[in-house]
């Protein structure tokens, strides 16, 4: 399975946000839509990824206030990133070395959306499923032997 898959299920709705916005602003799009994450966006290009881990960290530097931080300021500027084609068990892999709960996913410089752990995790346990009901399916049809085998009809 690859990126691309659990694009496909998932949809297209991204939310951006530029590098000198308000921190306050962002946080309320992130409340408003019910996200974790933003990925900022510089005059069509990736900068880097706001989620609610940089929002925390930055309230807490600047003592319980948001203040008049901008998003530069608190994003993580180096996000992972990964690409339509990127497997399923890489990005699994990659997210858990890095700890990284959302990963922007990209087509050369074209921001194609973004998945998170949860997208991530809830693929795995999808096909997990349908393999078994594969599987489970398979065994109920077995065919039984109606017929002895040779061996056993001339003993």
């Amino acid at each position: 399975m690859k990126v691309s898959d659990i694009l496909r299920v998932k949809g297209g709705t991204l939310f951006t946000v530029p590098p000198d916005q308000p921190l306050w602003q962002a946080i309320q799009t992130m409340a408003d839509n019910d996200i974790g994450s933003l990925v900022v966006m510089d005059h069509g290009d990736l900068t880097g990824i706001l989620t609610f881990r940089e929002v925390i960290a930055s309230v807490v530097k600047n003592g319980g206030r948001v203040g008049d931080t901008l998003v530069r300021t608190a994003m993580d500027d180096a996000p992972l990133t990964c690409t339509l084609e990127t497997e399923l068990d890489e990005v699994r892999r990659i997210m858990l070395q890095r700890h990284a709960r959302y990963t922007p996913v990209m087509d050369g410089r074209t921001l194609m959306g973004v998945i998170s752990f949860y997208d991530v995790a809830k693929a795995v346990v999808d096909a997990q499923d349908f393999e078994n009901r594969m599987l489970k399916a398979y065994i109920r049809d077995w065919p039984l032997e109606d017929q002895p085998r040779a061996d056993q009809a001339q003993g």
